[in-house]
C-alpha cells in the first residue's frame, strides 16, 4: 500500500509541476493583458482630470464674468430705482 501512495504522491507532484509549467505562461499573459488595461484606463483618466481641470477653469472664468455683469446690472437697476424715487418726489 504504502508504494501505491508513494507513486500517487509522485504523479501529483510530476502533474502539479507540468501543470504550472504549462499554465504559467498563461497566468503570465493574463497578467500583462490585465496589466497593460489597468495603463490604458490611467492613460484615459488622466487625460479626462486634464481635460476636466480646463473646462473647470473655464467654468471659474465664466462664473467670475457673470458675477460682475450681475452686480452692474444690480447697480444700474438699483440707481434707476433711486431716480424714479427721486422724480416721484419731485412730482
Amino acid at each position: 500500500m504504502l508504494p501505491l501512495i508513494i507513486n500517487l504522491v509522485n504523479i501529483c507532484s510530476l502533474l502539479v509541476t507540468t501543470m504550472t509549467e504549462t499554465h504559467l505562461p498563461l497566468e503570465l499573459k493574463d497578467f500583462e493583458d490585465k496589466l497593460d488595461q489597468l495603463i490604458d484606463k490611467y492613460q484615459y483618466v488622466k487625460s479626462e482630470n486634464s481635460s476636466l481641470k480646463i473646462k473647470q477653469e473655464t467654468l471659474v472664468q465664466e462664473k467670475a464674468q457673470l458675477l460682475e455683469k450681475t452686480t452692474l446690472a444690480r447697480t444700474r437697476v438699483e440707481a434707476m430705482i433711486t431716480r424714479l424715487k427721486a422724480m416721484e418726489h419731485d412730482s
